[in-house]
């Protein structure tokens, strides 16, 4: 005999669909990630009961599903006996920014949660440390470029997702040049990157060294030349990025992936990246060396 299990029915006739609850935004998720490091060896019940609520609730809160209010944050971080007023401040105006987000919310129905929270962590970075082994990175790719690495990709995604991606990362690049605080990048680049051919001529590759070239003009920008001749360890792990963001906010290092990267906080993975970084970097030219060879092979390109 098959058990069935029974359903409980409104007076009103009509079933109860099942509440469904959105992923919480990156930074709800960075709120309760700072409130947890805040309570340190704090029982999560003890530190519960200092505002009044239970060990649910505050768990919630610290995963990011529940919402805490600014003057919640302001009242519940001295409570915890912190006394850090630019990080409680800082803390409590995130915990009230509405879930809309910026001009990544018309696509966050299309592209992969990794990718989003990447866009939004890397939109809010106060610097941003990248290196790539074989291509030139996202936010110095030129547009021409970013097209024809992401649209002649694997067949994998499809047409219109391409057209998504191509215009997601264009669009990522706004960091760089907007007039309230840039972003301070600083991008290893290899030189065999120069050395791609594409269907399309060399006028791809043209464009894209006169925008390093540009770039590498702006104050807020590093731009060095990893050399052919450099050991292949350097970049040999693959692609990863390195965000630093202003107090009290932790540093986040992410690894590229198909699926728009992993990304973490935990402070050995970060320390090992910023290392690894540091190394990739005493390996390339220096910052007018690499702007001469940029020149160079542009020289070339246009013969």
């Amino acid at each position: 005999m098959t058990q069935t299990r029974s359903r409980t029915v409104p007076a009103n006739g009509k079933r109860r669909t099942p509440t469904t609850r959105a992923t919480p935004t990156v930074m709800r998720r960075r709120v309760g990630g700072q409130l947890r490091y805040w309570r340190g060896d704090i029982p999560s019940g003890t530190a519960a009961k200092l505002m009044g609520w239970d060990s649910v609730k505050l768990g919630r809160i610290e995963r990011g599903l529940y919402k805490i209010s600014y003057d919640e944050v302001r009242e519940y971080a001295p409570k915890l006996g912190v006394n850090d007023e630019v990080g409680i401040e800082a803390v409590a105006v995130a915990a009230e920014e509405p879930l809309g987000g910026g001009w990544w919310k018309a696509y966050e129905n299309d592209i992969s949660p990794a990718l989003l929270d990447f866009v939004q962590l890397e939109n809010r970075a106060r610097t941003v440390r990248l290196q790539h082994r074989s291509i030139i990175p996202g936010p110095l790719q030129s547009a021409s470029y970013v097209r024809e690495i992401i649209t002649r990709g694997t067949s994998a995604i499809t047409p219109k997702m391409a057209e998504v991606l191509v215009a997601v990362r264009l669009a990522r690049q706004e960091i760089l040049t907007r007039t309230d605080t840039p972003v301070e990048l600083h991008a290893v680049v290899p030189e065999s990157a120069f050395h791609a051919v594409f269907e399309s001529g060399p006028v791809i590759m043209r464009d894209q060294l006169r925008k390093l070239i540009d770039l590498s003009g702006l104050p807020n920008i590093t731009i060095q030349i990893l050399p052919l001749t450099a050991h292949p360890t350097f970049g040999s792990n693959g692609a990863s990025t390195i965000l630093t963001f202003d107090h009290p906010w932790a540093s986040v290092v992410s690894v590229d992936n198909p699926m728009g990267g992993t990304h973490s906080e935990e402070p050995k993975a970060v320390s090992y990246l910023e290392n690894e970084f540091k190394g990739i970097t005493s390996a390339a030219l220096s910052v007018d060396d690499s702007r001469d060879l940029l020149t160079e092979y542009l020289e070339g390109n246009t013969k």
